[in-house]
């Protein structure tokens, strides 16, 4: 008989491993002309403010099974907005073997499992190209639990909460836990990738790339569409508007952009 990781390790005391994703989208919008871009950030404002924001965020909650403690929130002048939770549950009495698995996690109508003192945060950063036409927005989700669960689980749910062009995931279990004989450990779980977590019909979407140090317990993965439809990345305008040669330049700029964000760094015209 197989033996879940809860019956082969018998802890000392609490499980005080920190188990942290960050997750960062990026959504990435041709604007012609000034009044296009701050037609852009309002809208951007208006779809991810602090109070929609703080219903996903509870929704994180909700899934990872986190009680929340405390919710402070702000929206910025002129863009952006932050919320932060601070959540906490009681101990954790049973945990189901699901929560070990590579596996995508639920969506917010299930509860895995109880936790104990996490917290989850979101800032968004909308920006635009100092010459105008590009405009990018940026939302950084950081889940950081301590107990048995990886938030990965809350993965799932967070890339379906978002528009997301281009998205970078990490993931990283940080300190030590003991067991009864006092050896200590380092990670609870077993994982491979990131990816592993992330629904099939989702990975058929993008194209993917792991860097993974595992002797650290350090797992990365960056995400970008593979699919490009122009009319996706228009404000206020539509590709049978434009002349072919218009339609070619901005393609190139939107898709130059998205590339730059996925491989992290410039890429410059010969």
């Amino acid at each position: 008989m197989k033996l879940t990781p809860e019956q082969r390790i018998e802890l000392h005391g609490f499980n005080n491993l920190t188990k942290s994703l960050s997750f960062n989208m990026y959504d990435i919008c041709y604007t012609q002309t000034k009044k296009d871009r701050e037609a852009y950030l309002e809208y951007i404002d208006e779809q991810y403010n602090a109070d929609r924001l703080t219903e996903i965020l509870q929704h994180v909650a909700d899934i990872i099974g986190a009680h929340v403690l405390n919710i402070a929130k702000q929206d910025y002048v002129p863009q952006g907005s932050s919320v932060t939770m601070l959540v906490s549950e009681g101990p954790v009495v049973e945990v189901p073997a699901e929560s070990y698995e590579e596996s995508p996690g639920p969506l917010p109508d299930n509860v895995v499992i109880q936790l104990d003192k996490s917290h989850i945060t979101v800032h968004t950063y909308p920006e635009f190209h100092p010459d105008e036409g590009i405009s990018t927005f940026r939302a950084d989700i950081d889940v950081s639990t301590c107990g048995e669960i990886s938030p990965l689980k809350a993965l799932n749910y967070l890339i379906r909460s978002f528009e997301t062009d281009v998205m970078s995931i990490d993931y990283r279990v940080r300190g030590f836990t003991r067991a009864k004989d006092g050896h200590k450990l380092f990670i609870d779980h077993e994982i491979n990738s990131i990816q592993n977590y992330i629904p099939d019909d989702l990975k058929e979407d993008f194209d993917m790339i792991d860097v993974n140090v595992y002797q650290e317990n350090i797992f990365h993965t960056k995400c970008k569409l593979k699919e490009f439809d122009l009319n996706n990345y228009l404000f206020g305008l539509s590709k049978e508007n434009l002349c072919s040669e218009d339609a070619a330049e901005m393609t190139e700029r939107i898709t130059k952009e998205m590339d730059e964000i996925f491989y992290g760094k410039n890429i410059y015209e010969k």
